[in-house]
């Protein structure tokens, strides 16, 4: 019964804290958006993908960031098998280096085709562009 009154005891004072503790803030005026993040198009791997960021290490420096991280796509390419085939918008998960200035956003992801019959697995290289929010 101790151990349990414990475990409320430090569940309480971890909430209690996380409602009191800010981090440090000017007074400026912040704006609301819809999501804090970029949407980019781009191609790789003779197709093309589109995706809106994932979570990253970022690096900020008003107006410039850079950041590194995960990337969660829709690649789109039309698979030339003859037989059965893959649809042509499939989801994917990349990863890769993103720079942005201002809204300008330019990424280099890279994205891992697996092993096949007919092809070995590789990495792919691509190249986008799009807009920071």
């Amino acid at each position: 019964m101790n151990h349990n009154k414990n475990k409320l005891c430090t569940l309480a004072a971890i909430l209690l804290l996380t409602k009191t503790t800010t981090a440090q803030t000017t007074g400026t005026k912040t704006s609301a958006s819809l999501w804090d993040g970029m949407a980019v198009a781009g191609y790789v791997d003779k197709g093309a993908f589109i995706n809106f960021g994932g979570p990253a290490v970022k690096w900020t420096h008003k107006p410039f960031c850079i950041s590194l991280g995960m990337l969660p796509s829709l690649r789109i390419k039309e698979d030339k098998a003859p037989t059965s085939k893959n649809a042509t918008i499939t989801p994917s998960l990349g990863c890769g280096l993103s720079a942005s200035y201002k809204h300008l956003a330019l990424q280099v992801p890279l994205y891992y085709n697996a092993k096949t019959a007919a092809t070995d697995g590789k990495w792919n290289v691509g190249l986008g562009v799009g807009y920071k929010f």
